[in-house]
């Protein structure tokens, strides 16, 4: 999806987001991140791969041994990024969307203990002749990137794999996890409407999988749900789980997010809190119980598989 760009004067004497009679006295609106997006993007190589029942798949890899990375424990990790609905449109950028851009910085590499492969695949998308979006991410796609996966697994020095995603990407994250629990040393499920069963949780946990559930309470599409509280409540009692689900979406600044894409999603798009690495620019942690940062929580995984 394009941004359609808005001067901040015009946001603020305009655009005023629904949730804003909430906010408390200290708070304040900001309109974006504190990252710079597009700095690491032609780091990424570019791969089709072949898939009948979806369309060839087209993705992003970045390779930390073509970057100047140096491993001391010898394996890397992988980190697979699904991108959200309407995405896929706007290709390479996509890479920036999806959430995975900034692990490819030094920073983070550095802090991933000499860095980790990053994938990021593009879904088909297609919109009908009204402009509507009528075909994304499926079910179809989960058998293929696991072999996207699987060839990226073999082909390269890497060891763990966490998958990501926010939004519709938030559900292909619970959807590979749950259908190949076997496959992912853990997994961070952003923004979903779709909520796994207790079950279903037992299950990965089961399978040694980490668990990172991140949803703000004022997202715009819904999808923090007080029906799914029981089910909040269990991922913060599994062993290799983490609920964080806070009152406000916030930026590096600590503003309450706002994002105008034609609708205001920017309580919704917490993925970009995960591509700031959950550390605010003062270098405060988003959330206790990840003092250091995604990156930081990325180093645990492959620790907490049995």
């Amino acid at each position: 999806m394009k941004v359609t760009e808005f001067s901040n004067k015009t946001k603020v004497d305009n655009v005023r987001p629904e949730w804003e009679k909430y906010l408390g006295k200290e708070d304040f609106i900001s309109y974006k991140p504190s990252y710079v997006g597009g700095t690491e993007r032609d780091k990424f190589e570019k791969f089709t791969f072949p898939a009948e029942k979806t369309g060839d798949i087209t993705y992003y890899l970045y390779n930390p041994t073509k970057n100047g990375a140096i491993r001391q424990c010898g394996k890397y990790p992988l980190l697979v990024f699904i991108h959200g609905a309407t995405n896929s449109f706007d290709g390479r950028i996509c890479i920036s969307h999806s959430g995975g851009e900034m692990f490819a910085t030094a920073d983070y590499q550095q802090k991933m203990d000499g860095g980790a492969f990053i994938l990021v695949p593009l879904a088909n998308e297609k919109k009908d002749e009204n402009g509507e979006l009528c075909d994304s991410w499926n079910e179809k796609y989960f058998p293929y990137l696991k072999d996207i996966i699987n060839k990226t697994v073999n082909d390269n020095p890497i060891s763990d794999i966490i998958i990501a995603g926010g939004s519709s990407g938030g559900y292909m994250t619970w959807g590979m996890v749950l259908n190949y629990p076997e496959l992912f040393d853990g997994c961070i499920p952003v923004s979903s409407g779709f909520m796994p069963s207790i079950s279903q949780l037992e299950t990965l946990e089961k399978n040694g999988v980490n668990v990172l559930y991140a949803c703000g309470r004022h997202d715009e599409f819904g999808c923090y749900k007080k029906e799914y509280s029981e089910i909040y409540d269990y991922i913060s009692t599994m062993k290799n789980g983490i609920c964080y689900t806070p009152e406000w979406t916030r930026n590096g600044d600590h503003g309450v997010a706002s994002l105008f894409f034609g609708i205001e999603m920017g309580q919704h798009c917490m993925i970009t809190q995960v591509q700031a690495n959950l550390i605010y620019d003062d270098g405060a942690p988003y959330c206790d119980k990840i003092p250091n940062g995604i990156t930081g929580w990325i180093k645990t995984c492959h620790r907490n598989k049995e």
